[in-house]
């Protein structure tokens, strides 16, 4: 079974952190691809490893990726 999660990437010092906060797993690497995939990894050994009810424990929804403008004086 697959599952759709939020990736949040971004850049720290000279590398990218990734962030799910479905279930408040990060990574990181040496770009955008490497700290996506990265993510991934560990999202596949946490799904593999966490008991049922750690992975419904740690579970949150309703996150939403969009942009907003404001004015900036």
């Amino acid at each position: 079974m697959n599952r759709r999660l939020t990736a949040i990437v971004e850049r720290d010092g000279d590398g990218y952190v990734a962030l799910c906060p479905e279930v408040d797993v990060a990574s990181q690497g040496d770009s955008v691809a490497e700290a996506r995939e990265n993510l991934q990894e560990a999202l596949t050994l946490f799904f593999e490893t966490a008991s049922a009810e750690e992975v419904e424990r740690r579970t949150r929804s309703g996150f939403y990726v969009t942009h907003v403008e404001v004015a900036v004086a």
